[in-house]
């Protein structure tokens, strides 16, 4: 009988387990996870979630993995694999065998250079255990410095705020979101940050990163020292890369695959945000995405061409981000844009549609109270996906529906 294992018990990894027994796989499945908890979602952790003592919130039921046969071991990290004996050998040193191997091992936190690894008082957040030790310092009476501006960071400020304690954004660049986020955007939320009562400082840079006397200190390139109770370095993610490196398997910004998830060793896949992939709509363009959808629709999609039904990557790259009381969605990736439209929608809420120099919609970035932009870039994705080129005085119109566009 055919044996899948699975390395990497996270949202990617999980999903493709399912996603076997729903396509009739009726062989065994592996699915090993470093964590000692169940398969879990992440998006949580940075949000609302962080504020909540109990459980994360688990991707399925213990006993559903039992009852779809799914053999799931957890609290063992995999330490090697071999492609020509196809054997994978973990940390209790159990050696399986498997007729395909899919590496779902996801990415991990860039640290800070020079910064202490084992101090309480600066950590980075990856896991439901992080989580649960930022929620300590997140109450009244405590001062967070988070460095980085990204996604992770603002999303971790607002989450400190609401909870009630003092917050200082640091970050390099002369603005927050600079990868990915349009600059109007971008400007918004940091004035809500601000009001919210949120220190955010762009252009400044760090010499060092310690921690002393029970407090983290970072010592500015001004001679400025921040002392904070804790210091959250969210400066992104790098993909975890080491076992298939030393697997012989190529590495190009992640775990290079093709369209169909396949690495360059046979019967060997990789997908979410451990591998960089092709994508179609950008001309081929390779891509890693640290994303939750990714991650969902690459776990399924490497079920499928596991068993051998050769499904290529088409999906349009989706992101979203809560803040407050606000949403952010982008749909698309904006790099190489010509120009852009705005479209408003009431309320604050407003759309960016994205176009190169020859008229196409390549993306699409809109932010709002709620889910006041889901729907619009919900369809902007599809047009995203038909390569359309769109009116853009239509684009600007809240009148016109882009429904129409589409059907046009």
């Amino acid at each position: 009988m055919a044996h899948f294992v699975i390395l990497g018990a996270g949202e990617c990894g999980a999903r493709a387990a399912f996603a076997l027994r729903e396509k009739g796989f009726d062989g065994d499945i592996t699915l090993i996870g470093a964590e000692p908890l169940h398969p879990y979602e992440r998006p949580p952790l940075s949000k609302a979630g962080i504020a909540d003592a109990g459980n994360p919130k688990f991707i399925a039921a213990a006993k559903k993995y039992a009852e779809s046969g799914i053999r799931l071991l957890t609290g063992l990290e995999a330490r090697h694999f071999d492609t020509a004996s196809r054997t994978v050998t973990l940390s209790d040193g159990t050696t399986f065998s498997y007729d395909k191997l899919l590496l779902a091992i996801g990415a991990a936190a860039r640290s800070f250079p020079g910064a202490p690894e084992d101090s309480a008082h600066i950590r980075s957040l990856r896991t439901h255990h992080d989580a649960a030790a930022l929620r300590e310092t997140m109450r009244p009476g405590k001062h967070i410095a988070i460095i980085g501006g990204g996604f992770i960071g603002l999303e971790l400020a607002a989450t400190a705020r609401l909870l009630g304690a003092e917050v200082t954004v640091i970050e390099g660049l002369e603005r927050v979101l600079k990868r990915g986020v349009p600059e109007e955007i971008a400007h918004l939320l940091t004035e809500r940050h601000r009001a919210e009562g949120v220190d955010i400082r762009c252009g400044v840079s760090i010499e060092a990163l310690t921690a002393e006397g029970g407090k983290a200190r970072i010592r500015l390139s001004s001679g400025e020292v921040i002392e904070a109770d804790l210091a959250l370095v969210g400066i992104g993610a790098r993909p975890n890369v080491e076992i298939a490196d030393r697997a012989g398997l190529t590495i190009e910004n992640g775990i290079a695959v093709d369209s169909y998830l396949r690495t360059s060793a046979p019967d060997v896949f990789a997908a979410g945000d451990c591998c960089s992939f092709p994508l179609p709509i950008y001309g081929g363009r390779r891509v890693r995405l640290e994303s939750w959808r990714n991650a969902q629709e690459q776990g399924t999609l490497a079920a499928a061409n596991m068993l051998g039904l050769n499904e290529a990557v088409t999906s349009v790259p989706w992101f979203w981000s809560d803040q407050y009381d606000m949403t952010l969605q982008i749909s698309g990736l904006a790099e190489g844009a010509a120009t852009h439209q705005r479209r408003d929608l009431g309320a604050g809420a407003f759309i960016l549609f994205h176009l190169d120099a020859d008229g196409r919609l390549i993306a699409a970035s809109g932010i709002g109270p709620g889910n006041a932009v889901a729907r619009d870039i919900r369809l902007a994705e599809m047009l995203i996906a038909a390569r359309a080129h769109p009116d853009p005085t239509a684009l600007r119109a809240n009148d016109v529906k882009l429904k129409s566009l589409l059907a046009a």
